[in-house]
């Protein structure tokens, strides 16, 4: 069962979404909160698997609170998904550097809104293709912190090719079909490149490999 959080401070959104999660049979909705500060304490409270977190509230925003669900060790198990109205703005660009590991625009399909909860409980990035180009063209690149730095030199071949697989928006499968590997080798080269880079999900593996040259913007 998939138990998932919701912290949106209108209480209509929070009414809609629970309304589609609630017909599911494998997704519990445990908790709702209407600010930052409120879902972080239902968060610990409830442990859920996915956290959809509203970006702008009262209190505590969304990328306060997912700052600081992705510091708690007591949190590693809650995949923090951003919801916002604007879709790819600088605010969502701060929520996946404070550790979400996505984002869902409001107005998404209902279909494509339970098929990412489910993304999210696996432990995947929200990061689709397109989204991954966006996300691209609009970032800054920043110096590197020294762990890093190392990190990038203690990547094995394999590791550095699924994780460049990885920015360019591939699933564990199509990761598996093109390094001819099966995708539980291809998902542990993936979490293995994650503890040696220090990211905390794939959302800010697609981040680091840019920021940090492994992988080069191609032009469109």
């Amino acid at each position: 069962m998939i138990r998932v959080l919701l912290v949106d401070d209108q209480p209509l959104i929070r009414s809609g979404f629970h309304a589609l999660l609630k017909d599911e049979d494998d997704i519990e909705v445990v908790a709702e909160a209407a600010d930052g500060s409120q879902g972080l304490a239902m968060a610990r409270e409830h442990l859920p698997d996915v956290a959809l977190i509203d970006i702008q509230m009262p209190v505590v925003d969304g990328i306060e609170a997912t700052r600081r669900i992705a510091a708690d060790p007591a949190l590693t198990g809650v995949h923090v998904v951003i919801l916002t109205n604007y879709g790819l703005d600088e605010y969502v660009l701060d929520a996946l550097r404070a550790g979400a590991a996505g984002f869902l625009v409001k107005d998404i399909q209902p279909e494509d809104f339970l098929h990412a909860v489910r993304v999210a409980a696996r432990g995947d990035a929200l990061l689709a293709p397109s989204i991954t180009r966006k996300l691209i063209d609009r970032y800054i690149t920043q110096p590197l912190d020294t762990r890093t730095g190392r990190g990038l030199k203690e990547l094995t071949d394999r590791e550095r090719e699924a994780v460049v697989l990885v920015a360019h928006g591939l699933s564990n499968d199509q990761i598996a079909d093109r390094m001819v590997i099966s995708p539980l080798t291809a998902k542990t080269h993936i979490n293995r490149a994650m503890a040696k880079l220090h990211t905390r999900d794939r959302a800010q593996l697609v981040v680091l490999a840019y920021e940090s040259g492994l992988v080069a913007p191609r032009t469109p």
